[in-house]
C-alpha cells in the first residue's frame, strides 16, 4: 500500500490586524493605485475572498488603513488652543508623510465618514466651546490634508519627471525640507484663533 502524502501546512489564520499591517506595508510598496484585494491577498498567501471576512470592502480596509495611520495622534498638556494649532497641525502632517498616499487615503476616509475627524477630540480638551472646538479641529484637519495630498502628488509626479518646470523641487529644496508654506499657514490659522479668543 502507497503511504499517503500528508496534508500540506494550511496556511496561518490571519486576524484583522494582520491585513491591515500588510495592507500599509503595500500601500507604503506600490502606492494607492495598485493597492488591490488581489494584490494584499497575494501577500498574505491567502484567497482574496479570504480578506472579506475581516473588511467589507476595500473602503472598508482604506478606512482602518486610515486609523492606522491617524493612532495616535496626542496633545501635550498645557496648550491653549492657537499653540495646540501649530502642534496638532505639525503632528498630524507627520503621520500623513509617513506613508506612501497617506493624505489622499485618509482624505478619502474621512470625506466618506469612514473615520472620526482626527483632532476633533485633542481641540476638546483645550477649548470650551465645542462649537469652536469642532471648527478649529476641521479648519486645521482640512488644511493640513489638503496640502499634504498636493505635497505628496507634487512629490511623487516630480521623481518621475512629471511635474511642470515651476513645480519641480530642486535638490536643494529637497535637502532642506522645504516646507512650500505649510508653517506660514499654519500660524496664520493660529493668529486667527487667538484673534477670535480676543474678541469673545
Amino acid at each position: 500500500m502507497v503511504p499517503r502524502e500528508p496534508n500540506p501546512t494550511p496556511a496561518a489564520r490571519r486576524s484583522r490586524d494582520d491585513i491591515v499591517d500588510a495592507a500599509l506595508a503595500l500601500l507604503d510598496r506600490v502606492g494607492l493605485p495598485d493597492l488591490s484585494m488581489r494584490r494584499l491577498a497575494d501577500d498574505l498567501g491567502v484567497q482574496p475572498s479570504a480578506l472579506y471576512w475581516h473588511v467589507a470592502s476595500k473602503q472598508d480596509l482604506l478606512a482602518a488603513v486610515s486609523s492606522r495611520i491617524l493612532s495616535p495622534i496626542e496633545l501635550d498638556p498645557g496648550l491653549d488652543a492657537a499653540t495646540a494649532a501649530v502642534a496638532l497641525g505639525h503632528r498630524l502632517h507627520d503621520l500623513l508623510l509617513a506613508h506612501r498616499d497617506g493624505a489622499e487615503v485618509v482624505s478619502s476616509s474621512l470625506a466618506l465618514g469612514l473615520v472620526e475627524p482626527p483632532l476633533r477630540g485633542p481641540f476638546a480638551e483645550v477649548e470650551a466651546d465645542p462649537g469652536a472646538a469642532a471648527a478649529i479641529a476641521d479648519a486645521v484637519t482640512h488644511f493640513v490634508v489638503g496640502f499634504t495630498f498636493h505635497e505628496q502628488q507634487r512629490r511623487a509626479a516630480d521623481a518621475l519627471g512629471a511635474a511642470a518646470t515651476g513645480a519641480r523641487l530642486s535638490p536643494d529644496e529637497v535637502a532642506d525640507g522645504t516646507d512650500g508654506g505649510f508653517d506660514a499657514a499654519l500660524e496664520l490659522i493660529s493668529a486667527g484663533i487667538r484673534a477670535g479668543s480676543t474678541r469673545a
